[in-house]
């Protein structure tokens, strides 16, 4: 087994995943198999109870793990399947010791953070290394590690002494460490400034770990003179200084790295069974890069959300975006509105606001609303929706806003009160209710998690047959509350179908509307398995429908134009084949 420990210096959200991410793919592109671990400093046990604003949205695992969007981007980039135990936190570390010490495991010794916190985390990153996370099953050969935060923060101390120790422990020709690192460019003087870069080094050698490649994020790429600076203060080579400038797509990084050596240098360093050879893989991520630099026609879809001011937020939402845009051959423009602005609130306090926040919505192609909780917002979430609805809008909810569509029809069914129990729970006529597994007692883990099976019960359904008119398809949940089942044929009778369940036929899973262009609700969270050569096929319908391309897409028996597939040398039309084609090899 093989470790590359990714660190990070000067600021937090440099762009550390990104590169992790970005130095797998290169890695499996050479026929190697690759996982990846995400270690997170904080002390909570995992992300589930974070406000999106703390650190990103939450991502969901298969098995219900809810962590880091980092490994949102490592199951994006690799094609691959992660578990919850693949992110590593202080909680977890601190969880684990503590229970063999009431268990008596540690045989009455001191407990201390070295050298049984330290083992700990050694014992966990040498055992998650070898779970497969391939379809094929095959153990990974190479396991990259993400240390969150940044060298010097008293939280990370324990897992960079538990490194300077774990180097030792598998040899140095099976262990290297990858420092990245901010070269400023001050607009004053314009000049690459390196003292960030030399500083976070000193500091990070001063604990034990030397680096063996310097990755330099900066605006502009690296002047030669800097690089040699740069070289010549922190003990490497000029060829082991890697500049990863901005650049207009994340798909060019790997491309990137891979100019500058850096699989080469893995190669030598590492001893690492890898053959010479054209990588077909980064052809294509080279085919998606340059395909979207060329794209000239635009779609727009208004995100109608309650955490709009920050865009990690909802990461993978825009990258499913993203990749359906792509598929579609059109540029992405999203446009984030407030769902609390669209409220007469808003119109009497900050008119302005609300005008623009309207304006916004009525020059869109389509209308998305990810999921959220509590109260604020809801109402600017459902004028969103019902004006979808009545102008004819492509319109994909998620979670509960599937459930908010239902509230709409409240007038429809002659409830006055119809509302959901996690807004009002003294309403009457509950739309939405409480999961029986809820627990309202404890926040964290008691939703409905991870990988669950949806079967879809029309076989006309736009849904279905955007899935390729599968029986039944499986996705990740987050949710705590769902439909009423008992009103479920009041519904029906005013046109909105339920065309896709749960195994049990009990959850409402699929909502679509009749007569209108797009109007799909799901409990799901689509945008968690949506890859880059595999458009989420909700999000994709939403594209197409925003775009004018859904009727004859559908009439072609789910056949985009030559144009617009995948690979420009390919003679057929289907995106499933072209998909298929284009999607990472399985090793």
């Amino acid at each position: 087994m093989k470790y590359i420990l990714v660190t990070g210096g000067v600021i937090s959200g440099i762009g550390k995943g990104i590169i992790a991410s970005s130095v797998g793919t290169i890695l499996k592109s050479c026929g190697l198999h690759v996982t990846a671990i995400k270690i997170d400093p904080y002390i909570n046990i995992d992300a589930g109870t974070f406000s999106p604003y703390e650190h990103g949205e939450v991502f969901v695992l298969d098995d219900g793990g809810e962590v880091d969007l980092d490994l949102g981007n490592y199951e994006r980039f690799l094609d691959i399947r992660l578990i919850k135990d693949n992110n590593l936190t202080t909680g977890k570390i601190y969880q684990s010791v503590i229970n063999k010490e009431r268990k008596g495991d540690y045989l009455g010794k001191t407990v201390q953070v070295v050298p049984h916190i330290t083992d700990a985390i050694q014992e966990w990153v040498m055992k998650q290394a070898r779970i497969p996370v391939d379809d094929d099953g095959v153990e990974p050969q190479v396991c990259v590690i993400e240390l969150g935060g940044t060298v010097g923060d008293i939280e990370s101390m324990p897992f960079i002494e538990a490194f300077r120790q774990f180097q030792f422990k598998v040899k140095r020709e099976n262990f290297c460490n990858i420092h990245v690192s901010l070269v400023p460019q001050p607009s004053t003087t314009g000049e690459q400034k390196t003292k960030p870069t030399q500083n976070s080094v000193r500091e990070l050698r001063g604990l034990g770990l030397s680096p063996d490649l310097i990755m330099c994020r900066c605006a502009m790429p690296l002047e030669t003179s800097v690089k040699e600076k740069i070289s010549m203060f922190c003990h490497v080579e000029p060829t082991q200084v890697i500049c990863v400038h901005d650049v207009s797509s994340i798909y060019k990084v790997p491309l990137l790295l891979e100019d500058q050596g850096v699989v080469n240098y893995f190669c030598k360093r590492l001893n690492l069974p890898v053959e010479m050879r054209p990588r077909k893989m980064l052809t294509k991520w080279k085919e998606m890069a340059d395909r979207s630099d060329r794209l000239l026609e635009h779609v727009s879809i208004a995100l109608v959300g309650k955490y709009t001011k920050l865009a990690d937020s909802y990461t993978s939402v825009i990258k499913a975006l993203e990749h359906s845009a792509l598929a579609i051959n059109h540029k992405l423009e999203v446009k984030y509105i407030d769902s609390a602005d669209l409220e007469t609130t808003t119109l009497q306090d900050e008119p302005v606001k609300y005008h623009e926040a309207w304006q916004k919505l009525c020059s869109s192609h389509g209308v998305l609303v990810p999921g959220g909780f509590g109260v604020r917002g809801t109402e600017g979430k459902m004028l969103a929706i019902s004006w979808a609805r009545k102008q004819n809008k492509p319109f994909l909810g998620e979670r509960f806003h599937m459930v908010l569509s239902h509230i709409l029809y409240q007038s429809c069914l002659s409830f006055s009160d119809a509302n959901s129990t996690e807004f009002n729970p003294e309403s009457k006529h509950p739309v939405v209710i409480d999961m029986p597994e809820h627990n309202p007692g404890q926040m964290g883990g008691t939703m409905r998690l991870g990988k669950r099976q949806t079967i879809f019960k029309s076989s006309t359904s736009v849904l279905r047959r955007l899935y390729g008119d599968v029986e039944y398809v499986e996705e990740r949940h987050r949710h705590r509350f769902e439909v009423n089942p008992e009103l479920k044929h009041h519904f029906q009778k005013k046109g909105l179908q339920f065309v896709g369940q749960d195994v049990e036929g009990e959850r409402m899973e699929v909502i679509e509307l009749d007569d209108h262009c797009y109007f799909v609700g799901v409990q799901y969270h689509p945008e968690f398995t949506s890859r880059p050569i595999k458009p989420s096929p909700p999000y994709f319908g939403l594209l197409l429908a925003a775009a004018g391309k859904l009727q004859s897409y559908l009439a072609k028996g789910c056949r985009l134009s030559p144009r617009d597939t995948y690979s420009d040398r390919s003679g057929s039309s289907s995106p499933d084949v072209d998909i298929t084609e284009l999607r990472f090899p399985s090793l």
